[in-house]
């Protein structure tokens, strides 16, 4: 089995894992924990366990060399500057192993009781040591809405939209891991016709994104092409891009987000490879006009995997307010690749990039409150009869995502937080 891409949709593991986990066998999604039995360490999520990478690793299971201790760190950044085979065997083995076909772990009972940990006993961490953050703007439908929010409707996406992935260097330090709950971030505010006023935000929003991590490393002045991306893409996590709208609206001209985009940014705990979505590709949207050469792509795709955010108020229940797919994206994450080092510029183990907004064709797949309720015109009512124009204090949003195909189901969790008030 060893060298494998895609585990077999027939195969189980040894222990149980309820039918419609995010995490079966086939997933194998890689993250950092800590629990009762010692510091941050890496794993993987296989049903309701974290299988203990260190312990299999100490054992001399894995194929990797026990000296090197990729897995015995309080991140995946060594793990994934091995490279994309190292990635690929770790993953054969995991599944032989998971699976009784190696019976080593299976047999060996004193190992499973270190190696299989419930991960209900378990605090989950940052996958990785986030190097840099950078986040796209590359849905259409996205992009559209919003241009059609603040600028002439009949030409609601810049001329530059069509021609390159646009995108912003972000705050790396304030990437927070689900569960983790943040204060509703303070600011200069825009006063019509007078000086800006400084308070809290006002227009707190969410952003349904997902976003990749990089594995391997690239040299200054090395340019990739879109089809080298699976070589560098470690795997992807569900991303909710906490936006301050109002001031956003007042600082972004001429050079962008800035405040309103580093107080916070979530992302989900499991890093989910793409030889695990590989059986859900699906045709990426074409485009019109072709980009330029360095952005053509021989291999173009997207991956179907659908996108729901629950807007939960506090105290009350919950709705679901969007549903989208990832498959939307105007511009692939290859082509994201691509145009990021397109000025010569490196990558490095560990940088984060974001897709941007997801939104799709329909209203109810918008991806965020600024489409949602148009800036405020139209709020949402919940079912205790509050409404939202925007995000209130204690207030907690929920991103789900996975992908499904007959009974093979590849899931990301969730990524979730709730907004305290301001920092006192």
């Amino acid at each position: 089995m060893a060298g494998f891409e895609i585990i077999d949709p027939s195969l189980r593991a040894f222990v149980e894992v309820d039918e419609g986990s995010d995490f079966p066998i086939q997933n194998l999604p890689y993250g950092i924990f800590s629990g009762a039995g010692g510091g941050k360490r890496a794993g993987v999520a296989l049903g309701a366990w974290i299988v203990d990478l260190l312990a299999l690793e100490q054992a001399g299971l894995l194929p990797v060399d026990p000296a090197l201790a990729l897995f015995g760190h309080g991140s995946l950044n060594a793990f994934a500057a091995a490279g994309r085979p190292v990635w690929r065997a770790v993953r054969a083995r995991l599944a032989e192993l998971l699976s009784g076909i190696d019976p080593r772990l299976r047999d060996d009972a004193a190992l499973r009781a270190r190696a299989l940990v419930p991960m209900d006993a378990c605090t989950l961490h940052l996958p990785f040591e986030i190097a840099s953050y950078t986040d796209f703007y590359s849905s259409e439908d996205h992009a559209t809405n919003v241009g059609k929010l603040f600028r002439d409707p009949a030409n609601a996406l810049t001329p530059n939209w069509k021609h390159m992935p646009i995108g912003y260097n972000g705050r790396a330090s304030s990437v927070i891991v689900s569960g983790r709950d943040f204060h509703r971030p303070m600011g200069q505010l825009p006063v019509a016709g007078g000086a800006p006023e400084w308070g809290p935000c006002r227009e707190l929003d969410f952003e349904l994104e997902t976003a990749f991590f990089v594995g391997k490393e690239s040299h200054l002045g090395e340019r990739l092409a879109p089809d080298e991306a699976p070589e560098y893409i470690f795997g992807m996590v569900l991303m909710n891009d906490w936006s301050a709208r109002d001031i956003q609206r007042w600082e972004y001209v001429p050079l962008g987000p800035f405040q309103a985009k580093a107080f916070a940014t979530s992302i989900s705990p499991w890093v989910v490879t793409l030889d695990a979505l590989e059986p859900f590709r699906a045709p990426a949207p074409e485009q019109d006009p072709a980009p330029l050469p360095y952005l053509r792509e021989s291999d173009r795709h997207a991956y179907d995997i659908e996108l729901t955010v629950e807007l939960r108020p506090q105290g009350g229940e919950g709705m679901v307010v969007t549903r989208s797919n990832f498959r939307h994206l105007y511009w692939t994450m290859g082509q994201q690749l691509a145009h990021h080092t397109s000025s010569g510029c490196n990558v490095r183990p560990g940088d984060l990039m974001g897709s941007g907004t997801i939104s799709g064709p329909t209203r109810q797949a918008r991806g965020c409150l600024l489409e949602i309720t148009e800036n405020g015109k139209r709020p949402l009512t919940l079912p205790d009869g509050s409404t939202r124009a925007f995000l209130e204090d204690g207030d907690e949003v929920v991103m789900r995502g996975h992908a499904k195909r007959g009974a093979l189901r590849i899931g990301f969790g969730c990524v979730l937080g709730r907004v305290l008030p301001p920092w006192p």
